[in-house]
């Protein structure tokens, strides 16, 4: 690498560990929840068409979209009422989507790729979705935890990276980003001036129209020897 950052940011889902699972464990919990406490509601709905109302939601509501969160969250409200229930129930059927979606399995290579990192550079988090590393128990190794909710935008938008760098005095230039979507990751990191790294576990084909990252490997393993540490 031609220069050495002070700073690496990670993204979360699928970069240190399985998404799709996670969440699809998370919403098999939230409805046994729903099934057992309101059933008025998945007499009428099932999985996939609450997931379509979500979506329904999401699409009406432009100020939800950055907060997955809070877009569950208002179409649980809508259930409600919709079956007659209290509103109040989807702030208790959130947590339980909650506390299953924060019971993540992290990929091998992470744990010892953060260990060999920690205290040479600044790290930092950056999710587009609604995970927080205090609640999958990785919090310490992160400086800075920033997500689409905490600036109002997803990347590729680059608040993320704006508030990342701002909050620890660094430059665009003195940041690499690790993760795992050429869009939302590489592509937003490179646009807005920071290293890139492509973390490829799924042997993908790199999309003809983006550019490059400065760097990929099929793990994060190659990473402490890339930057030296």
């Amino acid at each position: 690498m031609n220069t050495t950052p002070r700073a690496i940011s990670f993204d979360l889902d699928d970069t240190l560990w399985a998404c799709d699972d996670v969440i699809g464990r998370a919403e098999e919990a939230l409805y046994g929840w729903l099934q057992r406490n309101c059933p008025r509601i998945t007499a009428e709905y099932d999985l996939e068409a609450m997931r379509r109302v979500r979506m329904d939601t999401a699409a009406v509501r432009p100020d939800l979209q950055a907060d997955l969160t809070r877009l569950r969250h208002e179409s649980l409200v809508w259930h409600a009422r919709r079956a007659g229930y209290d509103t109040g129930l989807a702030d208790a059927a959130v947590e339980v989507f909650l506390d299953e979606r924060h019971r993540v399995e992290l990929y091998p290579d992470v744990h010892p790729v953060l260990e060999r990192l920690v205290g040479r550079f600044r790290l930092i988090a950056l999710t587009n979705g609604n995970a927080d590393v205090q609640r999958t128990g990785i919090g310490d190794w992160f400086e800075v935890a920033v997500s689409a909710a905490d600036v109002g935008a997803p990347k590729p938008d680059p608040a993320m990276f704006e508030r990342a760098c701002g909050s620890l005095g660094i430059r665009p230039g003195e940041l690499l980003h690790v993760g795992d979507d050429p869009l939302r990751d590489v592509h937003a990191a490179r646009r807005f001036g920071a290293r890139a790294f492509w973390v490829n576990r799924e042997g993908r084909e790199w999309p003809a129209d983006l550019r490059r990252a400065h760097h990929e490997d099929e793990t994060l393993s190659a990473l402490p020897d890339l930057l030296g540490a």
